[in-house]
């Protein structure tokens, strides 16, 4: 009989990517307190002008200043310290920051070692694990819209028709699981007409969404919920739903979330689901572009989940009389999978 070849991947550069953890690791302490901010709005400072700028401890600014520098996230100009190009690409404000690398690093780290002290046992403690990083939690959906905002906006509105049929209409977009809402924002600056509501279990979350849709003038058309994705009730059928990355968290009870979806949709309604599409074939985890799915499937794991094929979601929506069309994004590895409900 003959044996299968076996597939074995290439480390990366251990010390390289050693050096890179520990400058996004600087980064992140950075980024959460406002040191970037504060050095982008004040130009050159010494450290106790930064820390009474950021309104933080002294001792902890001068030590950070030195690392960062040695990493070349900071210049040095006598007793003052300025960023460099690479540390203004941690600004948290505007596209291609580098910021979800840094508070992505962190989480990654928290959950390894989560799934380390966890495995004997087999314990698996759910998305409570998120919020047991304080530092992380009011950066998660900042990371989420810069990490998937371009690709949402660049590719994905202009193959998914839905969206610009639900503006048309004036129609009301369901998004199950919203996160800081950002989701929502981009629908609604893209579509003028479109109204949304967001539904999300996190109080910091919900916080966060209503805020930045008032700064961006859009909470006249946009309201945000704190509650259970299984208690979701609306009072009357929407044009869409949406869930972006939030499918695989409810997996386990898909049956009753496919549910509560099919039955908010009007006639001729959608929901387009965005999901990392998991591989059927596992040797595909090698590849560069993959590594990082593989490593969150573990981490998804701590949390009672797991990453799911485009072709499970769209069975799931056939199951519950949706029509189902996929499609793929970021060479195949995203997938949206829409489900219509017939409009007889």
């Amino acid at each position: 009989m003959e044996q299968e070849p076996t597939i074995t991947a290439s480390p990366p550069d251990l010390d390289a990517a050693m050096q890179g953890a520990q400058a996004l690791e600087l980064a992140f302490v950075g980024v959460v307190n406002g040191l970037f901010e504060a050095l982008d709005r004040h130009g050159r400072m010494d450290p106790l002008s930064l820390a009474e700028a950021a309104g933080v401890d002294r001792g902890y600014v001068v030590r950070w200043c030195e690392a960062a520098f040695a990493f070349g996230l900071l210049d040095l100009q006598g007793v003052t310290w300025g960023l460099t190009a690479t540390g203004r690409r941690f600004l948290p404000a505007g596209e291609g920051t580098l910021l979800p690398a840094a508070v992505q690093l962190i989480l990654s780290a928290h959950l390894a070692e989560r799934a380390a002290g966890l495995m004997a046992s087999g314990e698996r403690p759910g998305e409570r694990v998120l919020a047991e990083r304080q530092t992380v939690l009011p950066w998660f959906g900042t990371m989420l819209e810069h990490s998937f905002g371009p690709l949402l906006e660049s590719q994905i509105l202009g193959r998914v028709p839905e969206f610009a049929e639900t503006d048309a209409r004036g129609g009301t977009v369901v998004d199950l699981g919203c996160g800081n809402g950002w989701y929502l924002r981009r629908l609604a600056a893209a579509y003028p007409r479109l109204r949304g509501i967001g539904l999300d279990g996190f109080e910091e979350n919900i916080r966060q969404a209503r805020e930045t849709a008032a700064a961006a003038g859009l909470a006249d058309r946009l309201e945000f919920r704190q509650g259970d994705i299984y208690e979701f009730a609306h009072h009357e059928p929407v044009a869409m739903i949406v869930m972006n990355r939030a499918l695989h968290h409810v997996w386990a009870d898909k049956a009753k979330v496919l549910d509560i979806i099919a039955g908010h949709l009007e006639p001729g309604g959608a929901v387009a689901i965005w999901e990392p599409d998991w591989p059927l074939d596992p040797s595909r985890l090698a590849d560069p572009g993959y590594r990082g799915m593989a490593f969150q499937n573990l981490a998804e794991h701590v949390q009672g989940n797991h990453f799911l094929h485009a072709s499970q979601i769209a069975e799931a929506l056939e199951s519950v009389g949706l029509e189902p069309r996929v499609h793929r994004f970021a060479d195949g590895r995203e997938a949206v999978v829409v489900g219509r409900r017939p409009a007889g």
